[in-house]
């Protein structure tokens, strides 16, 4: 069975993002998942002089091997001042130092959400056109706007289009990995 990575890129106890993710992951039908909290691998800011006198923290090295023993990920992006949380933003600097590509080259499906009318749209944005040069191997992606008008914790996505594609996302995914199987 395949294993996929599952988080919100935020460390917010009340993430929408993390919401979205969970939920998504529980469509995948032929995979196990592990859900991660970026709250579980909270590390110093990164920066060259720490790196140079620390070392690389454990925390980013137990993050890297989980993307290793995974065979896809599923990030829902959240979006602080038009960019990545600073706490999903570090864990990748620090990641990154290890072998250069952060996501070795795994398939992956993006997901993002937001109270507002775009759905982190800045962030999918910056995403889509940074991750395939850190190693990742984009499959689907899907913004999510207004999440509490649109998501209830029971039924999901209500609005019948955005629900619509945002399976089209989650199956274009799941097909993909599934082929590595076949």
């Amino acid at each position: 069975m395949l294993k996929i990575l599952v988080f919100g890129a935020s460390n917010s106890q009340k993430s929408i993002n993390k919401k979205l993710a969970t939920y998504a992951s529980k469509l995948l039908k032929n995979a196990t998942t592990t859900i991660l909290d970026l709250n579980d691998f909270e590390m110093p800011i990164y920066g060259i002089d720490k790196e140079e006198k620390h070392g690389i923290p454990e925390k980013a090295k137990q993050f890297s091997n989980l993307i290793n023993d995974h065979d896809g990920i599923l990030i829902s992006l959240a979006e602080h001042n038009g960019n990545f949380t600073v706490a999903f933003k570090n864990i990748t600097d620090w990641i990154s130092r290890l072998e250069g590509k952060t996501w070795k080259d795994k398939k992956m499906v993006l997901l993002s959400t937001s109270t507002g009318g775009r759905g982190g749209a800045n962030v999918m944005g910056i995403a889509l056109k940074s991750f395939p040069y850190a190693g990742a191997d984009i499959i689907s992606h899907f913004s999510l706007p207004k999440f509490f008008v649109n998501f209830d914790d029971e039924r999901g996505i209500l609005d019948a289009q955005l629900n619509e594609d945002f399976r089209k996302a989650m199956n274009t995914f799941e097909d993909a990995i599934s082929e590595k199987v076949n």
